[in-house]
């Protein structure tokens, strides 16, 4: 029997082709601000505005704990070791240090994906070829240092609340329709500059039902949000997955909604999200949006960074 998923309509590689086309920004910014894509739409008056919505200046941490331990979803965990301990040191004073590494864009660790991350059709963003500006030093167009600090509005999407439920099932897709009535119900408007984030409830189901492997079963959002983001002007999306319903429902390409947010529309990405707490708050305070600051680690040629988010309430 063949496990059915919720995750159609189903897309034809053609018809996703199509899409992209139609929807990618590549020609919507002079040639000396492209690469920051879709954060070009931060204005100033966006982060002042941004910071008109914080009232009580309570702060919510987004990021998963660094994880070391193998699992079904964290096939490469992070490392973390001390390379020295105060008491073998002298002279005073001492010092304690450790080492930490990661590779990071996987399904544990919360991090954030520059537009370079993502090749289509073997572009990246803005139509430049992957293999003219990637080499081993990494990534010479739209890497997360060309990026920088960003501070916006956050907007949470709770789709699990929406659905009265604690968490979406795995292979649930989230629609277009999905996101207005979220709007209607929970009292916002998505708009330019907006971080938009998805909450499904992953985490609450990971701690509930047990571990499973996201690179083959998540809920996300199917494509067809993509169009209503463009057209609000959305700068950054993420979610407590990795965006991407899956299994996918288009043919042939595995993670579309990265495919069409990075070299499409550079849009960056937030991926492994803990959105618990903050779905908590925002149902506490009874509003969905708050300011929110991003600040990746400052790496030349770097294709993301991890990432801790901050919102402020």
């Amino acid at each position: 029997m063949v496990e059915q998923f919720d995750n159609g309509p189903a897309l034809t590689a053609k018809e996703f082709e199509t899409l992209f086309d139609h929807l990618k920004t590549w020609k919507d910014y002079a040639p000396e601000i492209l690469e920051r894509g879709a954060l070009n739409h931060i204005t100033p008056q966006t982060i002042k505005n941004a910071a008109a919505t914080v009232t009580k200046g309570e702060i919510v941490h987004m990021a998963l704990p660094w994880n070391t331990v193998s699992g079904p979803d964290n096939a490469k965990p992070a490392t973390h070791y001390m390379v020295s301990l105060a008491q073998f040191e002298n002279p005073e004073p001492t010092s304690n240090r450790d080492f930490i590494g990661v590779d990071y864009h996987g399904k544990a660790v919360s991090h954030m994906d520059a537009p370079t991350h993502i090749i289509y059709r073997g572009d990246i963003f803005g139509g430049k070829k992957s293999i003219d500006y990637v080499t081993t030093e990494g990534s010479h167009w739209a890497s997360i240092d060309k990026l920088g600090p960003v501070v916006t509005r956050g907007v949470l999407l709770d789709a699990a609340l929406l659905r009265g439920v604690n968490y979406l099932e795995p292979g649930t897709a989230i629609h277009a329709a999905d996101v207005l009535a979220m709007e209607s119900k929970f009292g916002f408007t998505i708009s330019q500059g907006d971080c938009v984030l998805l909450r499904s409830g992953h985490f609450a189901r990971r701690a509930e039902v047990g571990v499973w492997n996201p690179d083959n079963l998540s809920a996300g959002f199917h494509v067809d949000v993509m169009q209503l983001f463009k057209d609000r002007k959305v700068s950054v999306i993420g979610a407590d997955g990795d965006s991407d319903v899956r299994p996918s429902p288009v043919e042939g390409v595995e993670s579309p909604i990265h495919a069409l947010a990075l070299p499409g529309m550079g849009i960056p990405l937030l991926d492994n999200l803990q959105l618990e707490a903050l779905a908590k708050t925002c149902s506490h305070e009874n509003r969905w949006t708050f300011q929110i600051i991003l600040a990746p680690l400052n790496i030349p040629r770097g294709t993301g960074s991890p990432l801790n988010p901050v919102a402020v309430f």
